[in-house]
C-alpha cells in the first residue's frame, strides 16, 4: 500500500483508496472505506472535517467578548481601551494562537493515525468537545484577569486534551494496524511512541505549571501561557545554544521524520488552506449576525416614533450599514488576497503556518472593527479612535500575509511556484496584491490623524476603493512598472 509517506501529509481517503486487490491470505478485508482489521471495525478519518470546524469555530468565537464590549457614547475611549480592549485583546490573541497550536498537534497526531475505530472516534469526540468549550474558558478570562478561575478552566482542559491525546497514541500504538504504513514497517516503532507522546505532553505540562502558579501571581500564568505560542522556537534556541557549548548531540535519524521543530518542517498546505478558508468564512458569519441582531427595529417602537414609517427606522441605522459592507469587502478581499497567495505556494512550512495563524487572529478581530466603526456619535474623539483601531487590525492583517510570501521567497524553489518567483512574470503584480491593503491601512491611520474631522469620511472611502484597486490592480502594476522602465532604464529591452 503506498502511505503517501513521500509528503508530510497523507490523505487518509487517498490511502484507503490506493489498493484495489487484496492478497489471499491478508487479515483484513475492505468494504469501500470501512476495514475489517483482526476482527477490528475501522475507517478513514471522516472527522477531519469537524475537527477542523470544530476548531475555527472555537478560535473565531473568542473574540465575541471582545466585541461585545459595551462602551457609553460619553466614555473615553482612550480609557476604555485600557481598562476593558487591551486586557480582552491581549487574552484573546493569547488563547488563539494556543488554540491553533493545539489543532495543529492534533492534525500532526493524525497524520501517524491514518485510521479509526469506534474508541478512537470517541476520545477524538470528547478532544472536539473541550475545543469548542474553550471559548467560554476565555470569556471568564477576559473578564476576570486577576481570578484564577478562568486560567484554571482554560488549563484544565488543554491539560485534558493532552491527557486523551496521549491516551490516543497509547491505543493505537498499541494496535498497529491503525498507524500508517512507514510506522508500521518500522523496527523502532517505540521511539516513534515515546518521542510523540514527549511533544504531545508539552504544552499539557506548561499548562500545569501556569495554573499552580496562578495561585501564587497570575501575571506568571498568563507568561507560561504565552511561552506555550512559542515553545518549538523556545526549544530549537535551547537546542542551538547547547550545541555551541557542549557540542552537537547525536539523534536518531528517525526523529526527523515526524513532529520536528524545524522552521522549515513542512505543513499540509491543504490543511492549512482549509482551516484558514474556515476561520474567514465563521468571521463573515459573526459580521451578518452582528448587523441581524442589532439593527432589526422594534414593532413598537416603528409605530411610535416614525409613525409605522419601516423606511424612516432603518435610516437611523444608515452608518451600521456602511460599516458593516465596508468590513464585509474587507473580509472578503483579505481572503482573496490569501487565496491568490497560497494558489502560488507549493509547499507550506511551519514558519510560514504561525505567520498564517497571526494574520488570522487579527482577521478574527474584524467583528470588532466592524462594531468600533460605528459604535460612537459622528466626529467625535472616540470615533476618530475606534477608526484609527480598526486601521490597526487591517494593517497587521495583511502585513503577516505578506510576511508569508516574504519568508516563502528564501527557498522559493521548494516553496513558489515559477510565476511569483523573483524574475517571475507575476512577482510584481503579487507584491503589489499583497501589499495593498498594509499600504492602504497604514495610510489611512497617518491621513485620520492629520485630518481627524474627516475620518469617518476618509475611512469609509477607502473601505470602497480599495476593491475598485483591487480590479484594475493589474493595469496599475503594468503602467507603474513601464514607467520605472522608462525612467531608469530607457534603453532597456521592452519586457
Amino acid at each position: 500500500m503506498k502511505t503517501g509517506s513521500e509528503k508530510a501529509e497523507p490523505h487518509s481517503e487517498d490511502l484507503l483508496g490506493e489498493e484495489e486487490e487484496v492478497e489471499a491470505g491478508e487479515h483484513h478485508r475492505r468494504f469501500g472505506h470501512v476495514e475489517v482489521h483482526h476482527g477490528v471495525k475501522t475507517e478513514g478519518l471522516p472527522s477531519s472535517q469537524e475537527e477542523k470546524t470544530a476548531s475555527d469555530t472555537a478560535e473565531t468565537s473568542q473574540i465575541l467578548p471582545v466585541a461585545h464590549t459595551k462602551m457609553g457614547n460619553n466614555e473615553e475611549l482612550r480609557e476604555s481601551v485600557q481598562l476593558l480592549l487591551t486586557t480582552k485583546i491581549a487574552v484573546y490573541l493569547m488563547t488563539f494562537l494556543i488554540v491553533t497550536v493545539a489543532w495543529a498537534a492534533h492534525i500532526r497526531l493524525f497524520q501517524v493515525i491514518v485510521r479509526i475505530d469506534d474508541c478512537l472516534a470517541l476520545l477524538n469526540l470528547a478532544c472536539m468537545m473541550l475545543i469548542t468549550f474553550l471559548p467560554y474558558t476565555f470569556s471568564l478570562m477576559a473578564a476576570f484577569p486577576e481570578n484564577v478561575l478562568g486560567i484554571l478552566l482554560f488549563c484544565g482542559c488543554v491539560m485534558v486534551m493532552g491527557v486523551i491525546q496521549a491516551g490516543i497514541v497509547l491505543y493505537a500504538f498499541g494496535r498497529p494496524f491503525l498507524l500508517n504504513e512507514q510506522i508500521q514497517i518500522s523496527e523502532n516503532r517505540t521511539f516513534y511512541k515515546h518521542h510523540i507522546l514527549k511533544v504531545i505532553m508539552r504544552v499539557p505540562i506548561m499548562c500545569f505549571f501556569a495554573s499552580v502558579f496562578s495561585f501564587i501571581f497570575f501575571q506568571l500564568s498568563y507568561a507560561l501561557l504565552a511561552v506555550v505560542i512559542f515553545l518549538p522556537y523556545v526549544s530549537q534556541s535551547l537546542k542551538w545554544c547547547r550545541s555551541k557549548a557542549i557540542g552537537p548531540v547525536q539523534e536518531s535519524p528517525d526523529s526527523v521524520l515526524f513532529y520536528t521543530y524545524l522552521p522549515d518542517e513542512p505543513l499540509s498546505k491543504d490543511r492549512v488552506e482549509a482551516f484558514s478558508d474556515g476561520v474567514y468564512a465563521i468571521v463573515a458569519t459573526l459580521l451578518i449576525l452582528d448587523i441581524c441582531e442589532d439593527n432589526v427595529p422594534d414593532p413598537t417602537v416603528v409605530r411610535e416614533q416614525f409613525g409605522g414609517s419601516l423606511t424612516a427606522a432603518l435610516r437611523v441605522y444608515g452608518p451600521e450599514y456602511l460599516a458593516y459592507f465596508g468590513s464585509f469587502a474587507t473580509v472578503g478581499l483579505l481572503w482573496f488576497a490569501h487565496h491568490s497567495l497560497f494558489l502560488h505556494v507549493t509547499q507550506t512550512t511551519r514558519l510560514m503556518g504561525l505567520l498564517n495563524t497571526f494574520s488570522l487572529a487579527f482577521v478574527g478581530g474584524l467583528p470588532l472593527a466592524y462594531q468600533l466603526t460605528h459604535e460612537f456619535p459622528p466626529d467625535s474623539r472616540n470615533e476618530l479612535e475606534a477608526i484609527q483601531i480598526s486601521c490597526v487590525i487591517i494593517f497587521f492583517a495583511g502585513i503577516f500575509q505578506l510576511t508569508i510570501w516574504v519568508v516563502a521567497l528564501r527557498s522559493e524553489r521548494e516553496t513558489l511556484h515559477p510565476y511569483v518567483r523573483y524574475g517571475g512574470r507575476e512577482h510584481v503584480f503579487m507584491l503589489a496584491k499583497l501589499s495593498l491593503y498594509p499600504c492602504v491601512a497604514l495610510g489611512t491611520f497617518f491621513l485620520t490623524c492629520v485630518l481627524s474631522r474627516f475620518s469617518a469620511a476618509i475611512f469609509h472611502l477607502m473601505e470602497i476603493t480599495v476593491p475598485v484597486a483591487f480590479l484594475v490592480l493589474r493595469l496599475l502594476v503594468r503602467v507603474g512598472v513601464a514607467l520605472l522602465r522608462l525612467l531608469f532604464c530607457p534603453d532597456g529591452p521592452d519586457p
